[in-house]
């Protein structure tokens, strides 16, 4: 595939103002799109814009790479408290990962259910068009909410409505320690119950997943390290109902497995990621038929592994959305990446599709 690579905002909106026939937008590759047409890359629109450690403040060019933006912040001890995903080993793509990616797909890892969605620390975003044309929206600074609402519509999008050139985000402290309770013995059912104890505990639980190959509930708290352990030992002392809740003695790597689905790399088959209530989980695992599966979000996302051309959707029966994260192009195409929407907001959708897209060049036929 022929790849565009602008190396600043005009000609970024030089070439989509030129643009003829479909594109293919994308950061730094990671996230396997197989949509037909020209590639067009934001990766030559990197750099750091501004960084204000004292107001949580970060501006960044979109093609900036995730791991030099947590470089940065790390050196400051402070995080993108959302926890992005790296989706390079589930879907064994190459690449870096790019904050303009991050935003455009609405990444969020273990910690949304504490800090909040990427779409929650977005501030603003300058992007442009599929007409060519630069727009600014949204603020540098956490008190300027102005045009919130086109700022939230960018996050989440997977760039069908414009291509992100720089986005301004919220950043928060790292916490100094991190201790996670591991609730062995545990089914799904103890484990949903577990997890929705401990979420609604005074604890601050930043992480609640489970693991039923191994039977066993992860939650974690962060913050001061003598706090850290306080709080581990009050969830050890209120989950033993549920199982045998024990203290881990190292966390780091196993919330970054939870993070990007390690226990699926590797593994054929197609991968799902579903949204539901938590409540509504335990129901539900035994109806997906997967040969494997993972929960995060206190029940709430499952993953699911599966046969390759299986139609997940049609087995789950319960409000929710099923994305297709991973699989061959036939079954994408067959399937779609994304849950139908309703008719009326499916409307909408292709009315804001129309408005920003008018030659429905960007990323056509992703979002359905």
């Amino acid at each position: 595939m022929k790849m565009l690579t602008p190396q600043s905002e005009a000609e970024l909106a030089e070439m989509l103002a030129g643009a003829s026939g479909p594109l293919c937008v994308q950061g730094g590759g990671t996230r396997g799109l197989a949509i037909d047409g020209e590639g067009l890359s934001t990766r030559g629109l990197s750099g750091v814009e501004l960084y204000e450690p004292g107001a949580l403040t970060l501006v960044v060019r979109a093609g900036t790479p995730v791991a030099e933006v947590e470089a940065l912040l790390a050196a400051e001890n402070q995080q993108l408290a959302f926890e992005p995903m790296d989706h390079r080993g589930l879907l064994g793509t190459v690449g870096e990962p790019t904050i303009g990616g991050v935003i455009a797909a609405g990444v969020s890892g273990p910690r949304r259910i504490q800090a909040g969605a990427a779409r929650d620390h977005l501030l603003g975003v300058r992007f442009v068009d599929g007409s060519g044309q630069a727009v600014k929206n949204g603020g540098r600074v956490m008190k300027n909410v102005t045009g919130y609402d086109l700022v939230k519509l960018m996050c989440g999008a997977h760039g069908t409505l414009g291509v992100l050139s720089e986005v301004s985000m919220k950043v928060l402290p790292r916490a100094e320690a991190s201790a996670t309770v591991a609730i062995e013995g545990a089914d799904l059912a103890a484990a949903v119950a577990a997890m929705s104890a401990a979420l609604g505990s005074p604890y601050d639980v930043t992480g609640a997943a489970y693991d039923p190959e191994k039977q066993t509930a992860f939650v974690r708290v962060e913050g001061f390290a003598d706090s850290a352990a306080y709080r581990c030992r009050k969830l050890v002392s209120e989950l033993g109902g549920f199982g045998s809740p024990q203290i881990e003695s190292e966390d780091v790597g196993l919330w970054q497995g939870i993070r990007d689905g390690a226990g699926f790399h590797g593994r054929a088959g197609d991968v799902w990621r579903i949204s539901v209530k938590p409540s509504d989980a335990v129901a539900l695992a035994p109806r997906l038929q997967a040969e494997a599966l993972q929960f995060d979000w206190g029940g709430g996302l499952i993953w699911a592994l599966v046969p390759a051309g299986t139609d997940l959707r049609a087995r789950i029966g319960v409000p929710g959305h099923a994305t297709l994260v991973r699989a061959g192009a036939d079954t994408r195409k067959r399937l779609g990446v994304f849950q139908p929407q309703p008719g009326p907001l499916a409307a909408i959708s292709e009315g804001l599709r129309r408005q920003f897209d008018p030659k429905g060049l960007l990323n056509p036929g992703l979002m359905g």
